[in-house]
């Protein structure tokens, strides 16, 4: 069900407003009794199964002020979101809200809460349409087919026992078993494990002391874990272990010829070439395409009027971390493993988004300006596509059903914002004339 809120907006220097928000009886009714169900779960009420009073009954029981501040606290961030869609901003940075925990309102009347938070910049447009923008032509050199092919090759080598000492980039198969002050150690042993050297897959100073080892060579092998190791046990511990080579293989590149074109499908080497020029001739060309795109709407910043306050470029920068730390955890690298290889503290990287934080503010004011000037609202038709588009794999919910969830949760703003965004950013590239770069 969507949440009901009425909201006033104050407009405050350096693109920043105050929304007074008010929750209505209803609502606020609503939350109470929610917040009731979810204390009664660990509530024991005399005459009922534990788990299973009423709300009405739980309320009595521990008094409305409490309830209704635990339904505050649950429900004060779906109320800031449907604040924030009502009044019809685009926040930038975290809100300041004021709400008075010590004076909740009565039964039977609305609750206030404030929120000051950055907003979008407002644009004054200049020129937008028909701009000269540089615009390169796609060129697949030589060099660019060679490396392809040369990937190619890697790609179809066999690995071959040879007889001689392993270098860099050969592979070997060992037996090892390590030892912590002559102690084995869990997980320190195994057996026909291949590694290839110079890969950087194991402890820093295990492969480089196997370059020159030949196969049935025994060697003993001495390193640290480095301090901030996987296993807390051996981090910073000092380890040897105990290696027996049992073969070395080299990587047996194939013959740049018409048969490794053969086994990739094709008739011939020069076939293979055009396809790979042609294929990378289509990637370069959507990449150019791309690079016009931002290129035209870049130029349209230039010709307008957008006061950005070092405050909001501040905001967006942390956002941009914000975000990057949440896609390096999806990864699997923490903040301080990302800080540790990049050789910089967070307010170093923070700093150094700022430029790039500071023009993505100015592309969206110039982009919210357009669509605003050209009515660019988008369609029923398009919202539709773009649900759809957007709507997990194998999600059978009709694109009707996500539209009216959207309407329902009080998003469908976001969503047309950001449509009407995409339709001015294709007025802009589409009237642009593409000119040739200076050299």
């Amino acid at each position: 069900m969507a949440t009901t809120v009425n909201t006033t907006v104050t407009e405050l220097p350096e693109s920043r407003v105050r929304v007074e928000a008010e929750i209505g009886t209803d609502e606020l009714d609503r939350s109470v009794t929610q917040a009731a169900r979810q204390l009664a779960r660990n509530l024991r009420v005399p005459g009922f199964r534990a788990g299973k009073a009423p709300p009405p009954v739980v309320i009595r029981r521990i008094g409305r002020k409490a309830v209704l501040d635990e339904a505050v606290r649950e429900s004060l961030a779906t109320w800031y979101r449907a604040a924030i869609d009502d009044a019809r901003v685009v926040p930038v940075g975290e809100p300041d809200i004021d709400i008075d925990m010590e004076a909740l309102p009565d039964e039977g009347q609305s609750l206030h809460f404030s929120i000051e938070i950055g907003v979008r910049p407002k644009a004054e447009l200049g020129d937008y349409k028909g701009l000269d923008v540089p615009k390169r032509e796609p060129d697949v050199s030589d060099e660019t087919v060679g490396n392809e092919l040369e990937g190619l090759r890697e790609r179809t080598a066999k690995l071959e026992t040879v007889d001689r000492q392993a270098a860099r980039g050969d592979f070997v198969v060992m037996d090892f078993a390590g030892s912590l002050n002559g102690e084995p150690f869990a997980g320190g042993e195994g057996r026909d494990q291949m590694i290839e050297l110079g890969s950087g897959r194991l402890v820093p100073g295990f492969e480089e002391q196997l370059e020159g080892a030949v196969g049935g060579e025994s060697r003993t092998v001495k390193v640290t874990f480095p301090e901030d190791y996987g296993a807390p046990n051996l981090a910073g511990q000092d380890a040897e272990f105990a290696v027996t080579v049992r073969e070395v293989k080299a990587k047996m590149l194939p013959e740049l010829n018409d048969e490794l074109a053969e086994e990739a499908g094709f008739d011939s080497l020069d076939e293979l070439r055009d396809d790979i020029r042609s294929r990378l001739g289509e990637i370069e060309s959507q990449r150019i395409d791309a690079e016009f795109r931002e290129a035209a709407l870049d130029a349209a910043v230039e010709k307008a009027k957008i006061d950005v306050p070092d405050s909001l470029v501040e905001a967006r920068a942390r956002e941009l971390w914000d975000s990057m730390l949440h896609s390096l955890a999806h990864q699997g690298i923490s903040r301080d493993a990302y800080l540790r290889i990049s050789g910089r503290s967070e307010e170093e990287t923070i700093d150094q988004a700022k430029p790039d934080a500071e023009q993505a503010l100015k592309r969206e004011a110039v982009l919210a300006a357009i669509a605003e000037a050209e009515n660019l609202d988008p369609s029923e038709e398009e919202m539709l596509d773009a649900v759809k588009e957007a709507a997990p794999p194998g999600d059978r919910t009709s694109p009707k059903k996500l539209l009216e969830r959207l309407r329902a949760n009080g998003r469908l703003d976001a969503l047309k914002d950001d449509l009407s965004q995409r339709k001015a950013l294709d007025l802009v590239a589409e009237s642009a004339k593409p000119v040739a770069p200076p050299k």
